[in-house]
């Protein structure tokens, strides 16, 4: 087994929630007023000091079906990535889990139904599975967030995929498989895979160079020009080399801004919370 030390890093945060006026959007209403919930904030320097620190512990063969990433506390203990770890930091961002780094094609995925909740590979016919092409982000999870199955969006017409909120991270560095980042939610796109919704939040590290430049999604489109668009195509064809249909898009394909985004997260995080508490049946979910 190999012990290797990650951390959380801190940053930068514009602002973040104001009144909500979602409905000049779309029609979709997160059931809780946000605006009080995170004061305005000013921007934080870039470079601060390290908040938390973790350790990851592996253990297996990469290139086997056994090979899981256990994340760890200061004191060596196991934590769970999905459960242990705070959604929000003390400084208003949120903390994002890389389950894949940029540039890579291994399909990992924090194991929802192992205790403990290690990060292992998707496996896809006793076979270890792979994306067709590398992706061009970081990509990972919000913990203590969870898209019910039970919850149908009358908006996009479809239920939760009974897993976590992804992330997208668009920001310049290469994470590291199991590292927890701080980032500034920007955006999000509502995509429909076989018919369940997969939220996908377009963040950024607080660390990037960009950071302090881009606080919507609006924002996203000056700084990176076409970003948003390749996120959205990406998602949409990378089954179609299996001879699967393209993924669809909610609210006609648009990303939706942060305001939006944080509604989404904060109904996700209640939906956790529900199947936490036990209101929600977990229905073979490891909840620690």
């Amino acid at each position: 087994m190999q012990k290797l030390a990650v951390q959380v890093t801190s940053g930068c945060m514009a602002s973040t929630l104001g009144a909500r006026q979602v409905a000049r959007h779309c029609s979709y209403q997160p059931r809780l007023h946000l605006a009080a919930a995170r004061p305005q904030r000013r921007a934080l320097r870039v470079q601060t000091a390290v908040r938390a620190q973790y350790s990851k512990q592996e253990k297996g063969d990469k290139s086997s079906t056994d090979f899981r990433i256990f994340l760890q506390d200061k004191g060596g203990k196991n934590v769970s990535a999905w459960h242990d770890i705070p959604l929000w930091t003390e400084d208003g961002l949120l903390n994002f889990i890389c389950e894949i780094p940029k540039e890579s094609s291994a399909k990992m995925e924090v194991a929802t139904d192992e205790e403990g909740t290690p990060i292992k590979q998707d496996i896809k016919k006793g076979k270890l599975r792979f994306y067709p092409y590398n992706i061009n982000w970081n990509y990972g999870l919000l913990p203590q967030t969870w898209e019910d199955p039970g919850h149908h969006n009358t908006d996009v017409d479809a239920a939760g995929d009974n897993d976590p909120v992804d992330v997208v991270e668009i920001g310049s560095q290469t994470g590291v498989m199991g590292a927890v980042y701080k980032v500034k939610p920007l955006g999000v796109l509502a995509m429909i895979d076989d018919g369940e919704l997969d939220w996908k939040v377009i963040a950024i590290n607080a660390e990037d160079p960009k950071a302090s430049s881009v606080n919507d999604i609006e924002d996203v489109e000056r700084e990176f020009p076409g970003e948003v668009d390749k996120i959205r195509t990406w998602f949409r064809d990378y089954k179609t080399p299996d001879g699967k249909p393209q993924n669809k898009f909610g609210f006609n394909d648009k990303a939706m801004n942060k305001e939006f985004t944080l509604g989404v997260i904060k109904e996700t995080s209640e939906f956790y919370q529900n199947l936490l508490s036990g209101k929600t049946d977990a229905n073979g979910l490891a909840l620690k």
